[in-house]
């Protein structure tokens, strides 16, 4: 899958602007406030914009953050990282391999096996499930 590119004016149109805040501007949702942070659902989670898979719920933790948090990507050649020296601090951000979207940042503060935190705004992400809604229950 190659680089989905779309202007500004496209993604205001598709975001919510808070969505869009996040995931185009690199902006950062309130510890404790996004729809993910303590959810414990199973499910995929993928990217706002493309929908993408990037984290499962079996590699979701709580890390005390107040943003969701997973140790492993889905698939790590679907995240890149970038050296993100913003506000005074070096850290290194996430965003989506397929649309540029800034979904967070991730530390070397995690749980084993691989001692990450992937610390994700919800913004910026989706929620996949596999339960079926009432009307795919009946015949």
């Amino acid at each position: 899958m190659g680089k989905l590119n779309k202007t500004d004016r496209e993604w205001q149109r598709e975001l919510s602007p808070e969505e869009y805040r996040v995931t185009r501007q690199k902006g950062t949702e309130a510890a404790f406030t996004g729809k993910f942070w303590n959810t414990k659902q199973d499910g995929t989670y993928i990217c706002r914009c493309c929908g993408e898979a990037l984290f499962s719920s079996e590699t979701k933790y709580d890390s005390g953050c107040g943003w969701p948090s997973f140790y492993r990507a889905i698939n790590p050649s679907a995240i890149e990282e970038h050296d993100d020296h913003s506000h005074g601090m070096n850290r290194t951000e996430i965003v989506c391999h397929h649309c540029d979207a800034h979904l967070g940042h991730v530390f070397e503060d995690g749980p084993e096996p691989t001692g990450l935190r992937y610390c994700v705004n919800s913004a910026s992400l989706e929620l996949k499930t596999e339960k079926k809604n009432d009307e795919e229950t009946y015949p």
